[in-house]
């Protein structure tokens, strides 16, 4: 039972605090990266992914000067309506890296992002999630390039972009695709 602090009259824990999950710190997969701290079990939700929520069309008005071989990205889409601008107002979670073999996934639950554990992770760990970032008609021929991937991983598929769609008749998928994702026109950070 919460014992009272004489002084404020206001209920104290005894329970101990936890400590924090992760850090960032320098990643050699690129620039920043996001480790854990101690171990963090399979189904566990890390971090809520924060930023300034935006309309799709504010999000590239934003970044519409942005290099185009700029491959920074802190935009997570929500919905087709909204963006997280994880470059203004977001937290360590922007740090977190692509990997073609990741440890962790993004989910939504409502209109917010979370970053989930998809196994245990290790204390030292870095954590990854796979981008999949949309691919556009009008992107540049070396788009791969842009985007290469650094992670490192046996199978990596050398690029943080959605594998290419494959054409098919016109049938209705079998599954909804996933919603959410990183976009690629996003606010260049340097890492």
């Amino acid at each position: 039972m919460p014992s009272r602090n004489k002084s404020t009259n206001r209920r104290v824990s005894r329970r101990p605090r936890r400590a924090p999950m992760i850090e960032v710190r320098h990643s050699p997969i690129h620039g920043f990266g996001v480790f854990a701290l101690r171990r963090i079990r399979k189904g566990t939700t890390i971090i809520e992914y924060i930023g300034e929520r935006v309309s799709h069309e504010e999000a590239d008005a934003r970044y519409a000067d942005k290099a185009e071989d700029d491959n920074h990205t802190f935009l997570f889409t929500v919905d087709a309506r909204t963006v997280l601008d994880g470059g203004v107002g977001g937290n360590e979670a922007r740090y977190i890296n692509h990997g073609c073999d990741p440890n962790c996934e993004s989910a939504l639950a409502g209109k917010r992002v979370f970053v989930e554990a998809i196994r245990t992770i290790q204390k030292g760990e870095e954590l990854s999630y796979d981008y999949q970032i949309q691919r556009d008609p009008d992107d540049a021929p070396n788009v791969d390039e842009i985007f290469a991937c650094r992670c490192g991983a046996t199978g990596c598929r050398g690029t943080m972009l959605a594998p290419p769609a494959k054409r098919r008749a016109a049938r209705k998928p079998k599954r909804a695709p996933a919603k959410g994702g990183r976009r690629k026109r996003a606010k260049s950070k340097r890492r």
